[in-house]
């Protein structure tokens, strides 16, 4: 079994949104549970050794437009969010986070060592990440705080416009250059996070802004939960140009498990079959090389195929790329090393 260092998940987010229910977090993921993608038994049981785990401030429940005759369909941008309601989500999201932590049910992880450390002792090696940084502020105040609890890597915006810059939407087929980039605040935000050392993730921002964060960061270049472009032309998808950056500068790319981001036709259909995953990460291969690509499953925030089905079904995904071709040594690079390699990275941590 391939351990996997996942770069993208949405488990903090089910668990909160089930906290406001009444339910206990910790419970549910240290006993199992029949929700969602991840709990601690299926991840052992999947080689989901750890991930980047989201912080992220939910829009409401966004639902992507029906598609029309043709299968086209360009979904609303969410709206903006204000900064103190979203910072007071963050922390109750994060809260979650350190119960799981305090309680051994994963460990938080604020470095490639502890990560690999965690690993070795088959405990969930969990990274705190941040998608969209409305709860950060403009100001960037609360930066220094969250970087002290832990945080590690961030992505400026979701799917939404924040005051750091501008996202793209649910759309296909549609390009990835939707609109401006950053603005002022997000290039101070790119700058903060080099100086501090936490990743900058690319995976939901406009074409301009990628290259805005490309021309100002002195980082790998990392979309940690996306797909090609050339192969699935919905707009969160990276063209071949974006991808030629990204290999130039050694970042990575996660493969998206979102159906809606690996089928031909864009659509959002559980019954999608492997060979799709497969298909992109042989493209992203090709393109950038293998130590350019990784896993950003998006466990626990889309539908995934019914074949995974949650992470207990992550190793098949493996033995379909094993069956691709991939041998030991390049099955271990897209499933945790090329992950740690660009982390230690960006966390300035020695080679």
């Amino acid at each position: 079994m391939q351990a996997v260092f996942d770069g993208h998940n949405d488990v903090l987010l089910r668990l909160w949104q089930h906290a406001r229910g009444g339910a206990d977090p910790v419970a549910e993921f240290s006993e199992g549970s029949d929700k969602g993608h991840i709990d601690a038994a299926r991840a052992k049981a999947g080689g989901l050794a750890g991930g980047l785990c989201a912080i992220y401030v939910p829009s409401g429940d966004l639902v992507l437009k029906t598609p029309d005759e043709n299968g086209h369909y360009a979904t609303a941008m969410a709206a903006p969010l204000d900064h103190l309601p979203s910072l007071a989500t963050a922390m109750e999201l994060a809260d979650i986070a350190f119960k799981l932590d305090r309680a051994g049910a994963w460990r938080l992880c604020r470095s490639v060592e502890e990560i690999r450390a965690a690993m070795a002792d088959e405990v969930f090696a969990a990274v705190l990440h941040m998608e969209g940084c409305e709860a950060i502020g403009p100001d960037l105040a609360a930066l220094e705080t969250f970087h002290a609890a832990g945080l590690r890597s961030l992505g400026p915006v979701w799917s939404r416009h924040n005051v750091f810059g501008h996202g793209v939407p649910f759309a296909y087929p549609m390009s990835p250059d939707t609109g401006p980039g950053l603005t002022e605040a997000g290039f101070e935000l790119v700058r903060a996070c080099n100086r501090l050392g936490i990743l900058i993730d690319l995976a939901h921002i406009t074409e301009k802004g990628f290259w805005d964060v490309a021309r100002t960061t002195d980082q790998p270049l990392v979309a940690s939960h996306s797909n090609v472009h050339a192969l699935t032309p919905v707009a969160r998808n990276l063209t071949d140009r974006q991808l030629d950056a990204i290999r130039e500068s050694r970042g990575l790319v996660g493969l998206n498990y979102a159906t809606t981001m690996l089928r031909p036709d864009g659509q959002e259909n559980a019954a999608t079959p492997l060979s799709d995953m497969v298909r992109h990460v042989d493209y992203l291969v090709e393109r950038m090389g293998i130590d350019c690509v990784a896993l950003g499953s998006d466990f626990d925030g889309a539908t995934i195929p019914e074949e995974i089905a949650d992470a207990a079904g992550n190793q098949k995904l493996v033995a379909a790329l094993e069956d691709a071709g991939y041998g030991d040594a390049e099955l271990a690079k897209i499933c945790r090393e090329n992950w740690l390699r660009v982390l230690g990275q960006a966390w300035h941590e020695p080679a």
